[in-house]
C-alpha cells in the first residue's frame, strides 16, 4: 500500500481492474489542486485558491492515442495505470500508465518545490521496446475549466520587448463567450506589423467581479511554445506546450529513449493582476533561478558594457572604461561584441588586444570589478584559423541548419550561420568551447547573443524530425540565415534541451559564473531561460521609454533583478533628465551602454550618486521587495511609475517619472502593500527633507503620494518607510 492510497498493488488491465485509487490533493499555501487516476487516462479534477471555491475540470487528460513506426504504419495506444510504481504525497504525485503494444511508459506528474506558490506539471514517455516510433504531438497540459456563462472574465497576458516594446505590452481583455485566442513564443521573434507579438509564455485569467479569484499558468521552455484558450458556453478549456504549427508535429522516440514534455506551473490567486505577481516573481526566485546568485547581495549589479563604442573597442580604451568604471562605483565592466578575430572564430583580435583578454580581466580583478564577455557561439563563419567554427569545414558543415548559399558572405561583422545544438557533436563542441571560453579568459560573467535555438533545419539526419521538403524554404532576414519548414518545433525542442545542457555545465564547473541571456535584445525571456541563466536583456533599444515599457512589461511575471535594461546614448541638457535617463534603467539590472569617460564632472558625479544610491537603497528592495505596477504604462507623454515595498522590513519606493504632456506638474500615485494602520514617512530624495511627512497607511493607500516635478522627462524617488506598528 502506498500512503493508504492504493487499493492492491496491481497493474490494470482491461475491465477486471484490481486497484483503484481515490482522488488527492496536492497543495502549496496558496494553491491547491485535486488529481485522480482513472484506469486507462489519469485527471486534473479542480484549481483553487486556499478557502475559495475552485475551478473544476470537466475533462479527462488525454493521452497519446497512437504512435508511427519509421515505415509510416499507425500503431493504435491502449493505456492502463500501473499503480505499483504510482505514488502519491501532498507535495508530488507520480501516476505511470503503460501501453504493452508497443512497449511504452507514461509519467504523469504534479509537484510543490516550494511552500508556497504555483504547481508543476510534466509528462514523460519512455520506449522500453527495440523499435524506433514517431510521437505525435502530446500537449503538456489540458483543462476545461466550468464557469458559469454569466460570470465575467478577463485574460491576461504580457508581450515580449523583444528589439523594441510595441505600443501595448501588456494585454488584459474581456474573455466573452466565442473568444478564441492563442499566444506563442519561441527564441527568434519578428515582430511585425498588424501581427500579434509574441508573449512571454504566461497567461492570468482572473474573475473581474466576486471574489476575484483567479488562476495562471506559465512553460518553463524556451523553444517553440503555444498557450490555447477558448470560452464557449459553460466551458473555458485549452492547452499549453509545443506549438504544433507549422507541423504537423512529430518527434522521433528511439528505442529506449525518452521525451518529455515542456514544464508548466498552475496557480491560484486572490485579488488582481499585482496580486498574483507578488506569489509568482518570489516562487521563480526560490525555485527557478540559481541559488548561488540569489544569495549573493550584489546581485543584481551595475555593469559598465563597451558596446557605447560599439567595435572601436580595444585593450586601451577598456582599460580606460574599467578605471572610470571604478571611480563611478560600478561593478562589472563587459566587453561586448568586437574584440574577437571573426564570427565563430572567438579568440582575441591581436590587433586590439595584443595581451589578451585574460590580462583585461585581470586589470578589471585588481581594480574590484567583474569582467563579463560577449559572445554569439552558436554562429559559424567564413574564419579558417585553427579553432574557428567555419561553414565549409568538412567536419562541422553538418552542424548547420542549412548548406550556405552559393558565395555566401556574412552580413553583418557579428552574424554569421546558426549551428543546430540538437546535434550531439555540436552540443559537445558547444560545450567545450563555452568552458574555454570562460577558463582562458578569466570570466565572471559569459553573454550569449545572436540566436543559439534555431528556427529549422534543412537537414534530414539531425536528432529532429526532417523537413517536409514541400515546407522547407531558406530565406535572410536582419543579417541572418533562416529555415522554415514543418519540422521548426522539434528542431527547436532539440535545440532547447542541448542549450540547457551546456548552461548547466557551465554552472557545474564555475558556480560563480554568471550567465546573460540577450539573444538579440528580449527574444528568449521566458521561464526556461529563468532556470538557467541569471539575468536576461529585456528589449534592444537604449533609451528611456523603452526600458520603462519593456521592465513595466515583464516585471508583471519575472523577478525584476534579472530584467536588464541597456541605458544608452539619450539628450540629457539638465541633471533632471541625466537622472531620469538613468533610473529609467535602474528599476532592475543596470547596464550603461555609453563611454562614462565622456561625461562631464557634474555628469560623474550625479552618476556616482545615483549608483551608490542604488547599491545602498534600491537594490535591497530589487532583490526581494513587493512590486506594483501602480501608474499607467510608460508612454512619454503621461507619468508612470513604480512601486516597490517590504512588508518584513516595512521599506518601500516610489520609482516616479513625469512625461513630456504640457499641464501636468503634478501626479497622485495610490500607493499599495502598506499596513493601514501602520504609520510612514514619505521621503522625497531629490526635493529634500522639507518636504517630507508622515502619513498613515490608509491614507497612503487612499489617497496616495503626490510628486510634483517642474521640467518634463524628469523623475522622483520617494521612499516609505513604516515608523509605527498597526493601531488595528
Amino acid at each position: 500500500m502506498i500512503d493508504g492510497i492504493f487499493v492492491a498493488c496491481l497493474l490494470l488491465t482491461g475491465p477486471a481492474l484490481a486497484a483503484s485509487l481515490t482522488a488527492h490533493k496536492l497543495a502549496s499555501a496558496d494553491t491547491f489542486i485535486l488529481v485522480e487516476a482513472g484506469a486507462y487516462a489519469p485527471r486534473l479534477l479542480s484549481l483553487g485558491w486556499r478557502g475559495a471555491h475552485p475551478w473544476e475540470n470537466q475533462a479527462q487528460d488525454s493521452l497519446p492515442d497512437h504512435v508511427t513506426t519509421d515505415s509510416g504504419t499507425a500503431l493504435p495506444l491502449a493505456w492502463h495505470l500501473n499503480a505499483p510504481l504510482s505514488h502519491f504525497d501532498r507535495r508530488r504525485a507520480s501516476l505511470v500508465y503503460d501501453s504493452i503494444t508497443p512497449r511504452l511508459r507514461l509519467r504523469w506528474q504534479w509537484r510543490a518545490r516550494s511552500a508556497y506558490g504555483p504547481l508543476e506539471h510534466d509528462i514523460r514517455i519512455d520506449n522500453l521496446g527495440n523499435e524506433n516510433l514517431w510521437l505525435p504531438l502530446q500537449s503538456s497540459l489540458r483543462f476545461d475549466w466550468h464557469s458559469e456563462p454569466a460570470q465575467s472574465l478577463a485574460r491576461f497576458w504580457v508581450e515580449k520587448g523583444a528589439g523594441t516594446p510595441s505600443a501595448e505590452g501588456v494585454h488584459r481583455d474581456p474573455l466573452r463567450d466565442g473568444d478564441n485566442w492563442a499566444g506563442t513564443s519561441s527564441t527568434y521573434a519578428h515582430p511585425r506589423s498588424g501581427q500579434q507579438r509574441e508573449m512571454i509564455p504566461f497567461m492570468l485569467v482572473e474573475r473581474a467581479d466576486g471574489d476575484r479569484v483567479g488562476w495562471y499558468l506559465g512553460i518553463e521552455f524556451s523553444g517553440r511554445t503555444r498557450i490555447m484558450l477558448e470560452r464557449t458556453g459553460d466551458s473555458l478549456h485549452g492547452q499549453a506546450g509545443l506549438n504544433p504549427d507549422p507541423g504537423p508535429y512529430r518527434t522521433r522516440l528511439a528505442a529506449g529513449a525518452s521525451f518529455e514534455t515542456p514544464t508548466v506551473f498552475l496557480g491560484a490567486f486572490r485579488g488582481v493582476v499585482d496580486d498574483a505577481g507578488n506569489i509568482l516573481r518570489p516562487w521563480v526566485r526560490a525555485v527557478l533561478n540559481n541559488p548561488a546568485t540569489v544569495r549573493d547581495t550584489h546581485y543584481p549589479l551595475l555593469v559598465n558594457n563597451s558596446w557605447g563604442s560599439g567595435f572601436a573597442v580595444d585593450e586601451v580604451q577598456a582599460r580606460r572604461m574599467i578605471l572610470d568604471s571604478r571611480e563611478l562605483g560600478l561593478e562589472m565592466y563587459a566587453l561586448d561584441a568586437g574584440w574577437f578575430r571573426a564570427v565563430g572564430d572567438w579568440r582575441a583580435d591581436p590587433l586590439k588586444f595584443p595581451h589578451g583578454l585574460a590580462r583585461v580581466a585581470e586589470f578589471a580583478h585588481q581594480a574590484g570589478l567583474r569582467f563579463g564577455l560577449w559572445v554569439d557561439w552558436a554562429q559559424a563563419g567564413l574564419s579558417t584559423a585553427p579553432g574557428a567554427l567555419n561553414v565549409h569545414d568538412a567536419r562541422t558543415r553538418d552542424w548547420l541548419i542549412a548548406d550556405p548559399p552559393p558565395n555566401w558572405r556574412q552580413g553583418e561583422a557579428f552574424k554569421g550561420l546558426t549551428i543546430d545544438l540538437g546535434v550531439p557533436a555540436a552540443r559537445e563542441w558547444a560545450a567545450a568551447e563555452t568552458e574555454r571560453l570562460v577558463s582562458d579568459n578569466h570570466l565572471d560573467m559569459l553573454e550569449h547573443d545572436g540566436y543559439l535555438v534555431a528556427q529549422g533545419s534543412a537537414r534530414a539526419g539531425h536528432p529532429a524530425a526532417p523537413p517536409d521538403p514541400s515546407t522547407l524554404r531558406q530565406y535572410e532576414d536582419a543579417g541572418f540565415q533562416w529555415v522554415d519548414a514543418s519540422n521548426a518545433t522539434d528542431v527547436s525542442y532539440h535545440a532547447t534541451r542541448a542549450y540547457y545542457d551546456i548552461q548547466e555545465r557551465l554552472r557545474r564547473q564555475h558556480p560563480g559564473l554568471l550567465l546573460e541571456i540577450c539573444n538579440d535584445g528580449g527574444r528568449m525571456v521566458d521561464f526556461g531561460s529563468a532556470a538557467h541563466g541569471d539575468y536576461f536583456s529585456i528589449t534592444d533599444s537604449y533609451d528611456p521609454l523603452s526600458n520603462r515599457r519593456a521592465f513595466f512589461d515583464a516585471s508583471h511575471v519575472l523577478p525584476p533583478a534579472m530584467l536588464e535594461s541597456y541605458v544608452g546614448q539619450w539628450a540629457t541638457p539638465s541633471p533632471g533628465k541625466f537622472r531620469y535617463m538613468l533610473r529609467s534603467g535602474m528599476m532592475g539590472w543596470f547596464t550603461l551602454m555609453l563611454d562614462p569617460t565622456r561625461w562631464t564632472a557634474d555628469q560623474h558625479a550625479t552618476a556616482r550618486a545615483e549608483f551608490e544610491l542604488y547599491k545602498s537603497a534600491l537594490r535591497p528592495l530589487v532583490r526581494a521587495a513587493d512590486l506594483y505596477h501602480v501608474g499607467v504604462r510608460p508612454d512619454g507623454v503621461h507619468w508612470d511609475g513604480i512601486e516597490y515595498y517590504a512588508p518584513a522590513t516595512g521599506h518601500g519606493v516610489l520609482y516616479a517619472f513625469r512625461g513630456n504632456g504640457p499641464g501636468e506638474p503634478a501626479h497622485r500615485y495610490p500607493l499599495r502593500g502598506l499596513d493601514p494602520g501602520g504609520r510612514y514617512s514619505v521621503r522625497f530624495h531629490d526635493r529634500g527633507p522639507a518636504e517630507d511627512y508622515i502619513a498613515s497607511g490608509r491614507e497612503l493607500l487612499r489617497e496616495g503620494v503626490e510628486v510634483r516635478l517642474a521640467e518634463p522627462l524628469t523623475s522622483e524617488l520617494v521612499f516609505v518607510t513604516q515608523v509605527h506598528g498597526s493601531s488595528r
